[in-house]
């Protein structure tokens, strides 16, 4: 693994200031350096982090990279330089093996060790693989960083690459399967329950996404239980065998079921761990001089995989490092979009239903459904495909649990979405 180490300005070598160390250099912790740059920039000598060998990313925008509508270059946040600029050490290709946290000191994979004042991890989360025969094999894929997209590329793009099974019908599992299809691959994607996107919609839509993306010749086998990956004895997957129907053929398994929070290191030393590392409202974790932000946290038994409440986390740790001490962490409803060209779908709040009445509008002609969930007159949830304009006006009504009562009746429509409405309870 390439180790690059970008130089601090002399000023800051010099320097008397406490020194804050990150690890990671993910969307979340970068975040947090951000709001702290702009609320107090110097004070602090900053190191960050890196496991990849480059600066920081959009990784929400892998999607469009995978599909050839980016370059990666593209979806670049913070480059080499911009670190330089800003006076912030940038050690990348590198992980952190330990901390002593007696001492404040962070051991690096390289061998070298650094000090701290403040410490804030960040380390996100690891892509959960299920260990299924045959699923160390070089053409099983996780679907998280840059280097996996360029696998995908590389394999997608050889003579073996022309088949493509995506196991995962998840948010990830189908930005995968599209990318993959806009690049000439076929493409099946294997979900376990019986329609997709069963944390973001409800059957109804899931079964019109389905049904559009299918228009696009990506094909699905859905309800059914994967077994093992078939390996011949050349070491060279041949496919998907399941419990209870055919072996589904393919050259690639893109493997898309979900991520676990990478602890492992704040495990190893000694900080507050059950799913994640334990936060309070301040992001502070058991050690009063450690913070966390990201996929890694569990903040009030919640665990965070969206980007909204990540920034939110960002900027509260970022007012608590600057030593202004004013802001509170408090969880929020959270809204999902698909990163898939041409399809529009949005999903907000609480939709389960449970304990709650709905309004649902449907105009097939259109390819458009809505349906709200209200709650003592209050609108919980909403669940959008076709037409998702209004999406960000039902989210603020979610978010200030506004009462609805008085336009119930109208609630559902939009301008354009009022006419050749066919059913509507």
């Amino acid at each position: 693994m390439q180790t690059q180490i970008l130089p601090a300005t002399q000023e800051n070598l010099n320097s008397k200031r406490p020194r804050l160390v990150v690890i990671g250099n993910g969307m979340a912790a970068m975040r947090t350096v951000e709001e702290l740059l702009h609320l107090e920039p110097d004070l602090y000598d900053i190191t960050v982090i890196g496991r990849e060998p480059h600066g920081n990313y959009n990784r929400i925008m892998l999607s469009p990279v995978l599909s050839g509508e980016k370059s990666f270059q593209e979806i670049m946040l913070h480059t080499p330089a911009w670190y330089v600029e800003q006076g912030i050490k940038l050690v990348s290709g590198v992980v952190a093996e330990s901390v002593h946290r007696k001492r404040r000191e962070v051991t690096l994979s390289n061998g070298e060790v650094i000090g701290y004042e403040r410490l804030l991890i960040a380390t996100g989360s690891n892509p959960f693989v299920i260990p299924m025969p045959g699923h160390q094999n070089p053409a099983v894929i996780q679907f998280r960083d840059i280097q996996d997209v360029e696998k995908m590329v590389e394999v997608a793009a050889s003579k073996l690459g022309q088949r493509a099974i995506v196991l995962g019908g998840g948010l990830l599992g189908l930005e995968a399967a599209n990318g993959l299809a806009k690049r000439g691959v076929k493409v099946t994607v294997v979900h376990d329950i019986d329609y997709l996107l069963n944390r973001q919609l409800d059957r109804e839509a899931a079964n019109m996404l389905q049904a559009q993306l299918e228009s696009r010749g990506i094909e699905f086998a859905i309800g059914v239980k994967s077994d093992h990956i078939v390996i011949d004895e050349a070491g060279v997957l041949k496919g998907l065998a399941f419990k209870d129907r055919d072996i589904l053929e393919g050259d690639m398994l893109v493997m898309a079921v979900g991520v676990r929070p990478n602890v492992a290191l704040a495990k190893s030393i000694g900080l507050q761990v059950d799913k994640a590392i334990i936060t309070d409202d301040t992001m502070q974790t058991s050690d009063p001089r450690v913070y966390a932000v990201g996929e890694c946290v569990q903040h009030r038994g919640a665990l965070f995989g969206l980007v909204a409440p990540l920034f939110d986390q960002a900027k509260v740790c970022a007012s608590h490092l600057a030593e202004h001490g004013i802001r509170r962490y408090v969880q929020k409803a959270t809204a999902t979009t698909l990163k898939v060209t041409g399809v529009n779908l949005y999903s907000a709040g609480d939709f389960s239903g449970v304990g709650s009445e709905s309004i649902v509008m449907r105009d097939p002609n259109q390819s458009v459904y809505k349906k709200l969930f209200l709650k003592d007159n209050k609108l919980i949830g909403a669940v959008l495909y076709g037409d998702i304009q209004d999406g960000v006006t039902y989210f603020d009504l979610i978010q200030r649990g506004a009462d609805v009562a008085a336009q119930r009746s109208t609630l559902i429509f939009s301008p354009d979405a009022s006419r050749g409405v066919s059913h509507v309870i």
